[in-house]
């Protein structure tokens, strides 16, 4: 077994978490699925590669057998069968305790995007997961403001979801390598919990982000199998929701479910990061792929149209649940004109996810729970879920997946501001520890500066004009950097600001794309 380094400093309550048997079980996960792990990253870049050449992805025809058979996931653990209301959050212990007490039938503990990889969050996300499993999770803050589990709300069933394939921990090696961020965070939430979870009629529930393949998911579904043998769980106890937010997997979704059937869940129609994919794929693709301004991209647009009906249908065709994407509004007691129009549109978003077959939906605020769950219990009613309505009405091609040109909208100069804006402020967030941004009264994470600079990426490369007329040049983005920069400096600390200008600077405008913004930035933090 490989040779066990921690090279992080201590971590209240650490001791708990990186215990030598955790940190063996971790080491045995290492041995068996990194190598593998690395083959698949290197696959994604031969793909992405085609696809930039091509300026196409098709359906495999290789797995055309797995989309023409007839086959079913599990059936879903009861604590799994309604899914109408899941609000996402960090797992700092403030977050924990109010979404547990949200009124949500779910809560994804996210240990990814609305996370950073600083150790002590990792660490301490750990321990308050081990506290929340065991309901003794409770906070008295510095000013005597105290938080615990309330008993007469019947609180969410916890998702965790770890990092993605391509994200490293580079606090913990097993071999001299450093350790994979998914295997870390899975491994330690398993193994201090399943038993614990099962005691509770729960179980070990994940959510899986930014897989780009079925291969990926295969090797998700070989990770659980192994673990719960080492543990002496029975198999199919995992089970796991996968985050369909890359285009490559929308292409995917039958085969991914196929190859996790014994432990998937459901699909999830992950918007942001699948924006953030769709420029990223094609950015060097031509303009037929140059998307407007993030906000006029609508969940309407016909290319996400077609993504969010055929994930209803692959779900429902095959007994897995379909839960819709992000409300990120944050109500604004100070601006009631603001929060009412916004509020509008978050009823209109969840209507039509519910409408269209959708089993429920996210929410990132307590405050938005209410709206959420009322728009599913319209279609609902006494229903836990909508697995019996298949959409055998839908049928979507390719070219419609790939549809980016029939857009509305246009590139704006509010807009490049706006990217640089909230790519800025967002980035200075991160760099302090702090993964879930309230920016503009939007709840932001990761996906939201990946758009911006992608977005600006794009708009150099292909010289996009704006509706002043001007068109978009490195000259042009540096100045508008440098404004941002100018009225952010009352605003944002300078040890977080000017890293972060820099940052984003490096990223938006560098000559070689970089594939996540999150590894360049994982390597300027402590």
């Amino acid at each position: 077994m490989s040779e066990v380094q921690v090279l992080g400093g201590s971590v209240e309550r650490g001791d708990e978490i990186l215990t030598p048997e955790a940190l063996q079980f971790l080491a045995d996960l290492h041995d068996k699925f990194a190598a593998r792990r690395d083959e698949l990253l290197q696959a994604r870049t031969h793909k992405r590669e085609e696809a930039a050449r091509t300026g196409k992805l098709d359906f495999l025809p290789e797995t055309r057998e797995v989309r023409e058979s007839d086959w079913q996931v599990a059936e879903a653990p009861p604590a799994l069968r309604d899914r109408r209301v899941e609000i996402t959050g960090p797992t700092d212990r403030k977050m924990t305790i109010n979404a547990l007490n949200s009124g949500a039938k779910v809560w994804l503990a996210d240990l990814e995007d609305a996370n950073t990889p600083h150790w002590d969050n990792v660490v301490s996300g750990q321990v308050n997961l081990h506290d929340a499993v065991r309901k003794t999770v409770e906070l008295t803050t510095p000013e005597g403001k105290s938080y615990q589990l309330r008993d007469d709300v019947e609180h969410a069933t916890i998702v965790v979801r770890p990092r993605g394939w391509h994200l490293d921990e580079r606090n913990l090696t097993f071999g001299g390598r450093r350790a994979v961020g998914a295997l870390v965070d899975f491994g330690l939430y398993f193994f201090h919990n399943v038993r614990a979870l099962l005691a509770n009629d729960a179980g070990p529930y994940f959510y899986l982000p930014k897989m780009e393949s079925h291969l990926e998911a295969r090797l998700w579904n070989d990770v659980f199998s192994h673990a719960e043998a080492e543990l002496g769980i029975d198999h199919g106890t995992i089970r796991a929701t996968v985050l369909i937010e890359t285009i490559p997997a929308a292409f995917e979704m039958e085969e991914i479910l196929y190859e996790l059937r014994e432990h998937a869940s459901g699909l999830n129609a992950g918007r942001w990061d699948y924006l953030f994919s769709v420029i990223k794929y094609f950015r060097d693709a031509g303009e037929k792929f140059v998307l407007p301004d993030r906000n006029s991209v609508t969940m309407t647009a016909p290319f996400m149209r077609a993504y969010t009906e055929l994930l209803v249908r692959t779900c429902h065709k095959r007994g897995a649940f379909a839960i819709g994407g992000m409300a990120a509004f944050i109500p604004n007691r100070r601006d009631p004109e603001v929060t009412e129009k916004a509020l509008a549109k978050v009823r209109d978003d969840k209507s039509r996810e519910a409408g269209d077959g959708f089993d429920g939906s996210w929410v990132a605020h307590p405050g938005m729970v209410d709206i959420c769950r009322e728009e599913f219990d319209r279609v609902l009613g006494d229903k836990p879920n909508q697995l019996d309505r298949t959409r055998e009405d839908v049928q979507v091609t390719a070219a419609q997946l790939l549809d980016v040109a029939s857009t509305e909208g246009s590139a704006t100069a509010a807009g490049l501001r706006a990217a640089v804006d909230v790519g800025i402020r967002y980035l200075a967030s991160w760099l302090g520890g702090n993964g879930a941004a309230g920016i503009h009264n939007l709840m932001e994470d990761a996906a939201t500066a990946e758009i911006s600079r992608s977005q600006v990426w794009q708009w150099v490369r292909n010289g996009t004009e704006l509706d002043n007329g001007e068109k978009v040049t490195e000259p042009v983005v540096r100045s508008v950097i440098e404004d941002v920069h100018k009225e952010l400096a009352g605003e944002v600390p300078a040890e977080l600001l000017e890293p972060a200008v820099e940052l984003f600077e490096q990223v938006a405008l560098a000559e070689e794309y970089v594939d996540f913004l999150t590894l360049a930035a994982y390597e300027r933090i402590q």
